[in-house]
């Protein structure tokens, strides 16, 4: 992936030609709704989303809106930047989301695409740092990017002590709810990772508790920022698979068989 401007239109002032830079998932929104006069526009019914309305996201060139264009800092790639703007924006976002607080536990359950991010950030930004994995193969590599403790599932989670933000990456909705049981009194769960089957949580653990599950997207631009930083500043690793754009099939049949590790990036 290269992200260089190569023309901008009439009416651009804030970019130029050759500034790097990359595209979010939300480009833009109708600007009059609610949800846009609230700052709010992941919730406009008719925003404008990368690769969803706004075609070009696996082609060589794309049209972006100039707004929607995030400029990369200096010392980041652009093999590292380009998952941050859809991984890593998303954990990243969930974390700051799930508010953590200091000498609070952040856990991560999914230890994949997304969760080896979200414990590198977790790790970043200075909280004790916990991964939930049933992979034995795992464990290692959780430790490697900063797991402070490696536990098999929620009740070894309670063991270790619980954790106060349970980052959920997986698409196993099983492996979640199980990890819930390692929540603290007042602990956050922020979903992001999908599964086809719906989540489940205990309303004795609701109520006397008083554990939360929020979801989570790509929630501030701010987020972006962060998120973009902790990697430019070499705090955070993307662990990434590299095609040639000739190879676009094979990396696209790849994550969809889960078998990238962990993100695949074209470059062209």
């Amino acid at each position: 992936m290269k992200a260089s401007i190569v023309a901008v239109g009439g009416a651009v002032t804030s970019r130029k030609v050759s500034d790097k830079v990359g595209v979010p998932w939300v480009q833009a929104s109708c600007g009059h709704c609610e949800w846009c006069l609230r700052d709010k526009p992941m919730f406009c019914a008719e925003q404008i989303g990368t690769s969803v309305n706004a075609p070009g996201g696996h082609a060589e060139f794309m049209v972006a809106y100039a707004k929607a264009t995030m400029p990369l800092p200096k010392g980041i790639s652009y093999e590292q930047a380009a998952p941050i703007f859809c991984a890593g924006y998303t954990v990243y976002s969930g974390l700051r989301w799930g508010d953590p607080q200091p000498h609070e536990t952040v856990a991560v359950v999914g230890i994949g695409g997304l969760g080896h991010l979200a414990l590198q950030y977790a790790k970043a930004a200075g909280f004790r740092t916990i991964a939930i994995t049933g992979s034995q193969e795992k464990v290692a590599l959780a430790k490697e990017l900063g797991a402070d403790e490696v536990v098999k599932d929620g009740r070894d989670l309670s063991r270790a002590g619980g954790a106060d933000v349970i980052l959920g990456t997986s698409n196993s909705t099983e492996s979640m709810e199980n990890a819930i049981q390692g929540l603290r009194p007042d602990g956050r769960f922020v979903l992001m990772g999908l599964d086809a089957r719906n989540l489940q949580v205990s309303p004795a653990d609701l109520i006397m508790k008083r554990i939360r599950v929020i979801g989570s997207q790509q929630n501030r631009r701010d987020f972006l920022y962060e998120a973009l930083d902790f990697v430019a500043k070499g705090k955070v690793k993307v662990m990434t698979e590299t095609y040639d754009f000739d190879r676009l099939h094979e990396a696209y049949d790849r994550v969809a068989e889960g078998k990238a590790r962990f993100r695949a990036v074209l470059t062209f």
